[in-house]
């Protein structure tokens, strides 16, 4: 099973050793710490513990786990996959294993090759296909390179030819190839069409993209028709082309982003070599967190149509809140309406124009103040009062005071309104400071450890207790004469501390490992001598917090048995809030 075959992984590869070769780690008491390769900070906040063979971030993104975890999120691969790679390293051979979902992967890669080179092999023999691809501008060095195709127009002679190969019909299916219809045949998904294989970030064919032929256009057929999300595809995390492009992006920082295969391509031919696309769907965070390891400043080319406009404005606020430099590269050229159209009527317009590219600012001032006209020509007071609106809820955004003072002199500059009243203005939008994905994100984000206001007093105070000891490696005997006062959801961690042949809940041990590993983090160049006052005073505190609270339980029990009557408990209980009151004065 690959359970098995995953611990076995995890226990032959040191986390320690493993994640040194991506990032570089320095020491942080009993662990290591180091800045996270999931998002930019200037601060580490990232963990990893040999003790626990695991790492977990304790900044902005809040991701954990283990070797296997680490590989599948730097890498953006999926588990099976990670799970192979890993196994190279460990010297593990997964064929012991026999695990069914392993080798049914396999088919699935093994599938899409063979139709990728089905296709390739029927462009070669179609004169016609080769003649339209080279008058939309791709010549054969790059129709070769990213081995485009041909699907032939019957109605199955993909799945006959993958069927004689000896391949399964379900695998088949699985793999998105084929369909079953209403009567029970099997019928090729992509028919007529070019084809554009997509490859996921080691190279390997996982789906594909096809264009409908010349003359075969109908209303009733999609001009593109994309793979279906399969076990080893999932277009939110794949970038078109980036299997080629990735070392030139992590060089250069910098990544250009367009929409389409046909766009990359001729990009790509042009001599941008540090781009990559989006595929059958919008930019993602997913799609951010593959390139934020290798660029700090994304440049976005998108359609010059509504739509396309929409999804740069998009696009910006999601990039921008993964901490990217953002900016913008348009066409003014109202003739040429993507980059594939500019490429192919200018080449190396698009090099010039990725130079010239504009601010997030400069393209929202391009974008909904160009119509405006200029000072005092005058326009529809209610158009011309939107399109300010919408700009300035965008300087509003801002961090930066020194920026949003900038941007309002220029938009005062450009419309002809006082900075006063636009700053007037802007004091009346009520606009949301975070884009929307990232809102929802912190939203969703579980609370960290030791938050104030997800615990009481006594958790936080016993939390900082349990690190600094673990920290010290002291001797968790000593602090017996306070058990007492430990909170009780936290005893089976004290125990099974102290005695090794007790297990605590795996989700409490586990939430306690992360407390360790967040003080070796806050904490991991303190003194001895300063931890061992501290954790004297920690103790002291940890008592009185406990006394606190039990004295306001029998505040409240005095009231209710003086309410009741019952005047010998009421005794007792008055006799214990006086003796606590006395601990509590004494400190």
């Amino acid at each position: 099973m690959s359970s098995d075959a995953a611990q076995l992984i995890k226990e032959k590869l040191d986390v320690v050793d493993f994640l040194r070769q991506y990032i570089e780690l320095k020491p942080a008491g009993k662990n290591f710490k180091a800045r996270c390769p999931f998002h930019k900070e200037k601060t580490p906040s990232f963990m990893i513990s040999p003790e626990r063979q695991s790492w977990h971030c304790f900044g902005a993104c809040n991701e954990g786990g283990d070797v296997i975890k680490f590989l599948m999120k730097y890498e953006n691969l999926e588990f099976y996959d990670a799970l192979k790679i890993l196994a190279e390293k460990a010297g593990v051979d997964l064929k012991v294993f026999g695990n069914r979902d392993l080798h049914a992967h396999n088919a699935l890669y093994n599938i899409t090759d063979a139709a990728k080179n089905f296709f390739k092999e029927n462009l070669s023999k179609s004169q016609f296909v080769k003649d339209y691809l080279k008058e939309r501008g791709l010549n054969a060095e790059t129709i070769g390179e990213f081995e485009i195709g041909l699907a032939p127009g019957g109605s199955d002679l993909l799945t006959k030819h993958l069927l004689k190969l000896g391949y399964n019909i379900l695998d088949i299916e699985k793999a998105g190839l084929t369909f079953k219809t209403e009567r029970g045949t099997y019928w090729d998904r992509f028919r007529d069409r070019v084809m554009f294989p997509i490859y996921n970030h080691v190279g390997k064919a996982v789906a594909f993209t096809g264009r409908i032929l010349p003359g075969k256009e109908n209303e009733n057929i999609g001009k593109y028709v994309n793979s279906p999300e399969t076990p080893v595809f999932q277009k939110s995390k794949i970038l078109y082309g980036f299997h080629r492009t990735k070392n030139d992006i992590r060089e250069a920082r910098l990544a250009v982003l367009v929409e389409g295969q046909m766009d990359f391509l001729m990009m790509w031919q042009d001599g941008i070599k540090n781009v990559a696309a989006t595929s059958g769907t919008a930019l993602t965070t997913d799609h951010l967190l593959v390139l934020r390891r290798l660029a700090d400043e994304l440049i976005l080319s998108f359609d010059s149509d509504e739509a396309g406009q929409m999804a740069a404005e998009r696009g910006i606020d999601l990039a921008a809140a993964h901490d990217f430099s953002v900016k913008l590269l348009i066409i003014d050229d109202e003739k040429l309406k993507d980059p594939a159209d500019a490429v192919k009527a200018k080449p190396g317009l698009m090099k010039k124009l990725a130079e010239q590219s504009k601010s997030a600012m400069d393209y929202y001032f391009h974008r909904h103040l160009n119509n405006l006209g200029l000072p005092g020509q005058g326009k529809d007071i209610k158009a011309k009062k939107q399109s300010v609106r919408l700009v300035l809820g965008k300087i509003k955004n801002i961090s930066s005071a020194i920026e949003r003072s900038h941007w309002l002199n220029e938009l005062s500059r450009r419309v002809g309104i006082s900075e006063e009243a636009l700053l007037e203005e802007m004091g009346n939008l009520k606009v949301n400071n975070l884009p929307v994905e990232r809102a929802a994100a912190l939203v969703a984000q579980p609370a960290r450890p030791g938050q104030p206001e997800d615990l009481s007093r006594r958790d936080i105070i016993f939390q900082r207790l349990f690190g600094v000891l673990i920290h010290m490696k002291s001797d968790l005997q000593k602090i017996k004469n306070y058990v007492q006062y430990i909170p009780e959801k936290y005893l089976p961690v004290y125990e099974s501390a102290v005695d090794q042949s007790k297990k605590s809940p795996t989700d409490l041990s586990e939430m306690m490992g992360l407390v360790s590993m967040r003080f070796s983090l806050e904490n991991g160049d303190l003194e001895t001598e300063k931890l061992e006052k501290e954790s004297q005073t920690l103790l002291r505190e940890l008592k009185l917090e406990y006394l606190k609270e039990r004295r306001q339980q029998i505040g409240e029990l005095i009231k209710k048995l003086e309410y009741e009557g019952e005047e010998v408990k009421l005794c007792t209980a008055l006799q214990e809030f006086s003796q606590i009151s006395k601990e509590l004065q004494e400190g």
